[in-house]
């Protein structure tokens, strides 16, 4: 089966395709300045972006690995995770506290997803 890279930097791929099997690197907010619910919001959104340049959708998820800066952001967080994933495709899902990159971000999630 071939692996697909798309947008390589020296140090990652944003999303790798291995069959049918698309895989995103850590995706962050598009504004930091935003608080949690904000910051979820746009993280989503880049997901969606993405999935849709390699052919797939939201519905199409199979596991998501969320990280918060603190888990104090859980129930805020959620109340916009919950209204973005559509019913009946909620994928396996992890969410835990973990030190961001820089200290602004307040969420980064992984994905992976069907094609």
């Amino acid at each position: 089966m071939d692996i697909k890279r798309h947008d390589q930097t020296p140090r990652m791929s944003r999303i790798v395709e291995h069959g049918d099997t698309i895989y995103l690197c850590g995706q962050t907010c598009k504004d930091a300045t935003q608080d949690i619910q904000g910051q979820t919001a746009t993280t989503l959104e880049k997901i969606e972006e993405l999935l849709a340049t390699v052919g797939s959708d939201k519905t199409r998820i199979l596991s998501v690995t969320i990280y918060l800066n603190s888990i104090g952001h859980f129930d805020k967080m959620n109340e916009v995770w919950d209204a973005w994933v559509p019913q009946g495709h909620q994928p396996a899902r992890a969410c835990l506290e973990a030190r961001m990159a820089r200290p602004e971000l307040l969420i980064e999630m992984t994905v992976i997803a069907a094609k």
